[in-house]
């Protein structure tokens, strides 16, 4: 892919780069193709695989952001379970939403190439996904697309850029992603381009983050897990 239509796709403040598919919402023009694949053979193997999370803007990552630090959403240890926010400093508090939720402009969701994945057909009746990990693990009510997804995946372009933790984003085993396309997206990711976005928006925290930008970005957004080649 050449460069991007409008740099502003990078960070999510802009939708050149992305169709909006009927049934599938905002998708990049580039991995629509082999989506539709990816879902088609998952239907034949019996799985309705279906987007819980898929394209999300700046404004709606910073929405996140700014919900977790001041408080209005529960921000989670590496156990799913819900932190005490009071105890934590501005620092600590900004590694702690890290791990599970990414800083606005630096979001994989910004791009349309990327996609939490889950079967509906295989929730309990009368329950709701919480995309914790537990429900993708043996036992797990989405075990059995994990598995498959596991297999196959890579065949239609995707991978798991957070197949493991390696200090920085939590393992997500419903994360998939298109390796031609969002590597193309990641590489032109400019870290000081994300602060002049932020420094346009209410961003909580802000201080913080534009004093561990360069941080924020080896440790959360350029550490993830490519697959062998």
């Amino acid at each position: 892919m050449s460069n991007p239509a409008n740099p502003l796709a990078l960070y999510g403040l802009d939708k050149a780069e992305l169709i909006d598919d009927p049934k599938l919402a905002w998708v990049h023009q580039l991995v629509l193709p082999d989506l539709n694949k990816l879902i088609k053979a998952a239907a034949q193997a019996g799985f309705n695989l279906s987007i819980f999370s898929g394209y999300r803007d700046f404004n709606r990552q910073l929405a996140i952001w700014n919900n977790k630090w001041n408080g209005l959403r529960p921000i989670l240890d590496a156990n799913s379970q819900a932190l005490d926010i009071s105890t934590l400093s501005d620092e600590q508090k900004l590694h702690a939403i890290l791990r599970w939720s990414a800083l606005p402009g630096t979001s994989r969701h910004h791009w349309g190439t990327d996609f939490d994945f889950y079967d509906p057909k295989l929730l309990p009746a009368g329950s709701s996904l919480e995309l914790i990990p537990q429900e993708y693990a043996e036992q797990g009510c989405q075990h059995a697309l994990s598995l498959w997804l596991s297999e196959y995946a890579q065949d239609f372009g995707f991978f798991y850029p957070y197949l493991s933790f390696k200090g920085g984003v939590e393992f997500e085993p419903w994360h998939l992603s298109h390796l031609a396309t969002s590597q193309t997206m990641m590489n032109k990711l400019d870290a000081r381009q994300v602060i002049e976005h932020l420094s346009n928006k209410q961003v909580a925290g802000f201080a913080c983050i534009e004093q561990h930008i360069e941080q924020i970005f080896s440790q959360y957004v350029t550490n993830i897990c490519l697959p062998e080649t």
